[in-house]
């Protein structure tokens, strides 16, 4: 054999190992490690093709919503905007009696055992649960991780065929939690250490078979609404078949009592003592914070969490979720960027939900409008104004809109350059004369990472922030522009333009 050929040879058997390399490192592991950047999809919207550009899948016309298969189409897509995890949202079958919207709203969970029929291909020769496992193999080709979600309550539609699992009143109707119009509340605790042990066995299965689709991981609806108990031995059971098996508890910091009065209430420390790796941390309060100290209270308040616990435990950047108004609405175009540097750069996991890096301010013309189609007992096409569609049907989330999916990319090409500085890497926050920049050091050994960012987004802000650590030695470099003249010694000084956003790297 030719030297060339041992080299050709030698080559592919390195990228071999590498991709071998990178699939042996659980889902848990690369949360744990603030390693994913997570993307959020209604699989019934994510590559639905609406043909004549009315928001609704009208398949009397020929128009197919997103399915298993055709959502394979754009898993490229989301690689190349650094998408290593996706968390699906309920992919469980949706009740279809006393619904909301014309589809069902997808956490409307009608069946633990089975998956949601809506989201085959009926081109497809292979069967429901195929499609699926086709699905994810294709994720996992590319070294994308699957997280899938549970929801935290079931349909009337469960109700009906079993009563037993149901909080019920005087009349004997299962309970609605919250405002939460087209669920009911699971009877989950007995007491403080006993559970449903009905409600437990289908968690189990839910478990199982996820784990046979090979899924890396469980995101839990509203995981507070489960005591503790219930959680450890779930936890426990599944970590028993699968040790890498990650959960993801949507818990906060805000939120400090149970959804419904009939309900309970497990606080986001329990959840991390039950053994879940991680929460959503309390970011969508960011349209809140207009200072320094308001960010950084939150990241230094998760950090003092998490050294008490033996395993790693993490937070997704859950700026904007499928339950957060679009930061379009709230802030802009310029709130949406920060957001997207806000993800690349603090302690977390990054988190996006579809249509968002595609600017969708997700406002729906057909809204609460009467449908000529229904699949459910619903005739009108109910949503959440301001947040992606759960409930019929839909378009394809996003807009032709460029300008977020490139501040995405520059933002991830920062945050692989400086990889270890930023899964490492200490927060400091910075002193400045002006609390409404954010300004904050990530840190390890001798490089750090700078971020400064104007949070007004209307007006002009002077600024001062003081640096520590450089001196004659110090290679310092400035992503995009070159602010070098406004470092003077350890200050940095400038008029920063509404929502702007700095970023350099010290050597």
């Amino acid at each position: 054999m030719s030297f060339k050929k041992i080299i050709i040879l030698l080559s592919v058997l390195l990228c071999i190992n590498n991709v071998s390399l990178a699939d042996e490192t659980s889902l848990r592991e690369m949360f744990q490690n603030n390693q994913s950047i997570i993307y959020s999809l209604n699989l019934r919207t994510f590559n639905a093709n609406d043909k004549n550009k009315n928001g609704i899948i009208d398949f009397s016309e020929g128009e197919n919503a997103g399915s298993f298969i055709n959502a394979i189409d754009r898993l490229d897509e989301l690689k190349a905007l650094g998408i290593n995890t996706l968390h699906l949202l309920p992919i469980t079958p949706v009740g279809k009696i006393k619904a909301l919207g014309t589809a069902g709203s997808v956490y409307s969970m009608s069946d633990f055992t089975k998956l949601n029929i809506q989201l085959a291909d009926t081109n497809s020769e292979l069967s429901l649960n195929e499609q699926a496992k086709t699905f994810i193999e294709e994720c996992h080709k590319r070294n994308i991780k699957v997280m899938v979600d549970l929801p935290s309550c079931g349909a009337y539609d469960l109700f009906i065929n079993r009563p037993d699992l149901f909080v019920q009143d005087e009349n004997g109707e299962p309970y609605v939690p919250a405002d939460w119009m087209d669920v009911r509340l699971f009877n989950v605790p007995n007491n403080d250490t006993l559970f449903n042990s009905d409600i437990f066995i289908l968690h189990k299965i839910f478990v199982n078979e996820m784990i046979k689709l090979d899924v890396d991981g469980i995101r839990a609806d509203v995981a507070t609404i489960k005591p503790y108990i219930f959680w450890k031995e779930l936890i426990k059971y599944t970590r028993e078949k699968s040790p890498n098996f990650m959960f993801l508890a949507e818990a906060s910091e805000s939120w400090t009592e149970p959804a419904s009065d009939k309900g309970y209430f497990t606080d986001y420390k329990q959840l991390m003592e039950a053994g879940f790796d991680g929460y959503y941390g309390n970011y969508f309060d960011l349209k809140n914070w207009s200072t320094i100290q308001d960010l950084s209270k939150a990241v230094k308040n998760q950090q003092k969490i998490f050294k008490k616990y033996k395993d790693k435990k993490s937070v997704i950047g859950s700026f904007a979720t499928h339950d957060v108004v679009s930061p379009l609405l709230t802030g802009g175009e310029n709130f949406s960027k920060i957001i997207i540097w806000l993800n690349a750069t603090l302690p977390l996991n990054p988190y996006y939900v579809d249509g968002f890096l595609q600017a969708d301010d997700y406002v729906y013309k057909y809204a609460n409008k009467k449908s000529n189609e229904t699949y459910t007992d619903d005739e009108f096409l109910y949503v959440h104004q301001g947040q992606i569609d759960i409930f019929n049907f839909s378009r394809k989330p996003g807009t032709d809109n460029k300008i977020l999916i490139n501040e995405q990319l520059k933002a991830m090409k920062v945050r692989d350059e400086n990889s270890d500085v930023i899964t490492k890497g200490i927060f400091k926050e910075l002193k400045t004369n002006n609390n409404k920049v954010f300004a904050y050091e990530r840190k390890l050994g001798k490089k750090s990472l700078i971020t400064i960012i104007n949070r007004n987004l209307a007006n002009s802000e002077e600024i001062k922030v003081k640096i520590s650590g450089i001196n004659k030695k110090s290679k310092i470099s400035f992503i995009e522009k070159d602010y070098s003249e406004k470092l003077v010694k350890s200050t940095f000084s400038a008029k920063l333009k509404p929502a702007e956003i700095i970023i350099f790297t010290i050597n």
